[in-house]
């Protein structure tokens, strides 16, 4: 028998902006069943490859080392961010497979309802802070030491961390009873308005903002390559490194936070038009907003400072007759002139 319609607290949770379907009794609204069949599926998947790529990539940051950089530090911080969110998956999955029956208690759910939004915007700040610092770094080495040192790392993160995860306290939500089934990560039908203020006031300063400035840095960052001399053995390691934080960036951004901006304003803007296919295609983008945790480890590994030096060693710790890789993205090789970040 369908689920009727569910009237849920008043809260600006984060749960109103994920996709559940249930906006009137016409039926073909209702997508229960696919979110069923595909939500465990991809969060399953996520929770595996985030968790073990970002656990790695922390134990690999916490390693001893020469010297930490400021880029390390907001990695490490983005990581954390990562693993904490991939914690939470096994319990969507669980309420999911049980047909949108919560029975974790209201606790855990205003968890989860908190959870996925504190970790998109939290990556989102986080990697537009390391673009910016790695652009800075490479065209002002030396006039803004200040900003790339580690004690500035790490006030920054504090800032991005309280910016982040305090205003977001709002959008913790409850649970709630309906027909004998305990609700969560429900969205509240009858708050479109308020809504629709949310989702622009997060897409200004959450999405387009941040996006803008990397595309920004970007563009800068192509004008310098243009105005300097290039060696032959190709651009300095300063300008690959901040070359491919950028890039590596834009694309998370591209594949992860795009769609699921454009498909949550869309149908928000549409919200007393009932169709399922936007309502699935809300429901896949949410899943990739999701799957970002398993793209930025191979940010770690292809443009943190000294990441693969660390994983060699940690490596070579336990196979000392290994060879060291010599595959090698364009991050590889350093002049001592050139300024650490």
């Amino acid at each position: 028998m369908d689920r009727k319609p569910t009237s849920l607290p008043l809260s600006s949770s984060k749960a109103e902006m994920e996709q559940h379907v249930n906006f009137s009794n016409n039926s073909s609204c209702i997508i229960d069943n696919f979110k069923r069949e595909f939500y465990p599926v991809m969060y399953l998947i996520i929770f595996i490859w985030g968790a073990l790529g970002n656990g790695f990539s922390i134990f690999v940051f916490l390693q001893p080392y020469k010297k930490s950089t400021p880029v390390n530090i907001f990695m490490l911080n983005l990581a954390i961010s990562d693993l904490l969110f991939t914690t939470t998956l096994p319990f969507r999955v669980d309420y999911y497979l049980r047909g949108s029956n919560w029975i974790f208690g209201d606790l855990a759910c205003r968890i989860m309802s908190y959870s996925m939004y504190a970790n998109m915007y939290s990556s989102i700040y986080f990697l537009t802070v390391l673009s910016v610092v790695r652009f800075l770094a490479t065209v002002h080495p030396f006039r803004l030491l200040h900003i790339t040192s580690i004690r500035s790392a790490w006030v920054l993160c504090g800032v991005i961390w309280i910016l982040i995860v305090i205003p977001l306290a709002v959008l913790l939500n409850s649970e709630a009873q309906k027909n004998n089934v305990t609700l969560c990560l429900e969205l509240n039908n009858n708050k479109a308005d308020k809504l629709q203020i949310l989702n622009h006031i997060t897409l200004v300063m959450g999405f387009l903002l941040p996006f803008c400035t990397l595309s920004i840095c970007y563009l800068l960052i192509i004008r310098t390559l243009l105005k300097v001399e290039v060696p032959e053995s190709g651009p300095r390691i300063s300008h690959r490194k901040a070359l491919t934080t950028i890039i590596i960036s834009l694309i998370i951004f591209f594949l992860c936070f795009l769609p699921y901006h454009i498909l949550r304003t869309l149908h928000l803007a549409v919200w007393q038009t009932c169709k399922a296919s936007l309502h699935k295609a809300v429901v896949i983008t949410l899943t990739l907003a999701a799957a970002n945790t398993c793209l930025n480890p191979l940010l770690y590994y292809f443009a943190g400072e000294n990441f693969q030096d660390r994983l060699r060693a940690i490596l070579s710790k336990g196979h000392p007759h290994m060879i060291k890789t010599n595959f090698q993205f364009p991050v590889c090789v350093r002049s001592e002139k050139e300024t650490r970040v």
